[in-house]
């Protein structure tokens, strides 16, 4: 059975642009996901990368392009300048690193916390914005208090792990240890290679 790691962070524009595509690419090669939420600043720092707000004017300005452009093809709303971005993105990968070994729809938690920044003007660091999304996504809301030590510990072990592997980017899937991919219009590449035409 093929399977993916999937790093990414909950405050990821282009992250939340791949919408649930990788898990219908999943469901449709009978592949697993592990969800591998990390601090993509810090990564930026260690893999030559900078935060958005340190780039070139002409890096920001394509960027300001860029995302509204692949938004509108894709038919997602988008505000390029959330009321609650940047923000702390610990919490609610913590709830998302809770509930895998909860079982239950891990992809749909990561979508509504992503919707919530860039669609909805909600706060994910807040404890009663990450409540409402355990419970949307149909987990106990009381998760969000469980777990912190372990949540924090994962959250920090797939920093390292993303670096070691050369994740420089979010998102970014791993397909069986082996095959890379960078960014949410590479998700039909995976498909390609998961069917062996690429």
């Amino acid at each position: 059975m093929a399977h993916i790691d999937y790093f990414f962070a909950t405050l990821s524009p282009y992250a939340y642009l791949a919408g649930n595509r990788l898990e219908e690419i999943a469901a449709k090669h009978g592949a697993t996901i592990t969800y591998k939420p990390f601090d993509l600043i810090t990564a930026f720092g260690r893999t030559g990368g900078q935060p958005p707000k340190d780039r070139h004017p002409s890096r920001q300005e394509y960027r300001a392009i860029e995302l509204p452009r692949q938004a509108k093809k894709l038919g997602m709303p988008f505000n390029l300048k959330p009321a609650h971005w940047p923000t702390n993105g610990a919490p609610s990968s913590y709830a998302i690193i809770a509930t895998q070994n909860e079982g239950g729809d891990v992809g749909k938690l990561c979508q509504l916390f992503m919707t919530a920044v860039w669609a909805e003007e909600r706060d994910i660091a807040d404890d009663e914005v990450v409540r409402d999304c355990l419970e949307k996504a149909g987990f106990d809301p009381a998760l969000a208090d469980k777990g912190l030590l372990q949540g924090a510990d994962t959250y920090a072990r797939n920093l390292e792990e993303a670096v070691e592997k050369g994740v420089f980017g979010a998102p970014f899937y791993i397909l069986d240890d082996t095959h890379k991919f960078w960014g949410q219009d590479r998700l039909d590449d995976l498909d390609l290679v998961m069917a062996g035409k690429l």
